[in-house]
């Protein structure tokens, strides 16, 4: 059998904690595998091995590894609730761009067209040179905003 390299060794508030998600109703159900796998990974008790973790939870060697090397790296409360989302998209227009669009849009649609569609606007931003490339769904989104 292989040494483990990251350790679980629960506190006794930190074993509560789980034991109290666990009786809970309303939680996800990442979370309480969470807690699971890391009670049973406990040094300090069941030290269950990976792979028998693994089995009774329903998840792979690998994920039973994961949480196990999350909890010593990262902290109990990460372990437990896993890493909070940071995906913070820029924006693609700024003030004046979207002005321009907005202008564009109030004006008269080009011959042969009784109104704009957003790939027509779309086609005519570019054109126009207001921006190198964008997408119709942008150009939505910049027209649907209200202030």
């Amino acid at each position: 059998m292989m040494q483990k390299k990251y350790i679980v060794r629960l506190s006794d508030a930190e074993r509560e904690t789980l034991k109290e998600v666990l009786k809970m109703k309303r939680v996800a159900s990442q979370k309480v595998r969470r807690a699971q796998v890391l009670l049973k990974a406990d040094a300090n008790g069941p030290n269950w091995p990976d792979r028998k973790i693994a089995e009774a939870f329903d998840c792979t060697r690998q994920a039973v590894e994961c949480i196990r090397e999350r909890l010593v790296t990262e902290g109990f409360e990460i372990a437990l609730d896993g890493k909070p989302k940071s995906r913070v998209r820029r924006k693609v227009l700024d003030g004046e761009q979207e002005a321009k669009i907005i202008a564009l849009r109030l004006g008269t649609p080009p011959a042969g067209f009784a109104n704009w569609t957003l790939r027509l606007l779309t086609e005519q931003v570019v054109a126009l040179e207001i921006v190198e490339s964008v997408s119709h769904e942008t150009v939505r989104q910049t027209l649907k905003k209200t202030g």
